[in-house]
C-alpha cells in the first residue's frame, strides 16, 4: 500500500485551512496547516517535502499566494500545486497558469471537484515516478 500522501494546506482564514485539512484527513493525507505566506514559505524552503499544496491567492497581501506556487514550483521533486482564489482576475489567474500549477479553484471551494481532482494529480504523479 501506498504512502499517504503529504500536502500542506495555505490559508490565512483558519476556518477554511481546518476544513480543507479535516476533509483532506478523511481522504487519507497526511496535512500540515499554514496561516500566512511566510509561514508556508518557511515550510517549504526548509525542506519538508510534500506531495502536494494548496495555497490561497490573497493573504496578507493580494496575490501573494503565487509566492507560496513560485517556490513549490522551484523543489525538486515537485509537489502537486492548487491555488485557490475567490477574487480571480485575468492577471491573477494568468499568472498562476503561465507558472504551470497543476489546478486552479474558485472560492467557494466545490470540495465534490477539489478532492476528486487533487486525488487524480497525485495517483497520475506517483504513476509518472513509477515509470522512470
Amino acid at each position: 500500500m501506498p504512502a499517504k500522501p503529504s500536502l500542506l494546506i495555505v490559508d490565512d482564514e483558519v476556518n477554511v485551512a481546518r476544513t480543507l485539512q479535516m476533509v483532506f484527513e478523511q481522504e487519507g493525507y497526511r496535512v500540515v496547516t499554514a496561516y500566512s505566506c511566510a509561514e508556508a514559505l518557511r515550510l517549504v524552503k526548509n525542506g519538508k517535502a510534500f506531495d502536494a499544496i494548496i495555497t490561497d491567492l490573497n493573504m496578507e497581501a493580494p496575490d501573494i499566494g503565487l509566492e507560496v506556487a513560485r517556490a513549490a514550483l522551484e523543489l525538486h521533486p515537485k509537489p502537486i500545486v492548487v491555488v485557490c482564489t475567490g477574487y480571480a482576475s485575468p492577471s491573477n489567474s494568468s499568472a498562476a497558469l503561465q507558472m504551470h500549477v497543476d489546478f486552479l479553484a474558485n472560492k467557494p471551494v466545490d470540495l465534490g471537484e477539489l478532492v476528486p481532482a487533487l486525488n487524480r494529480l497525485i495517483v497520475r504523479r506517483r504513476e509518472l515516478k513509477g515509470q522512470r
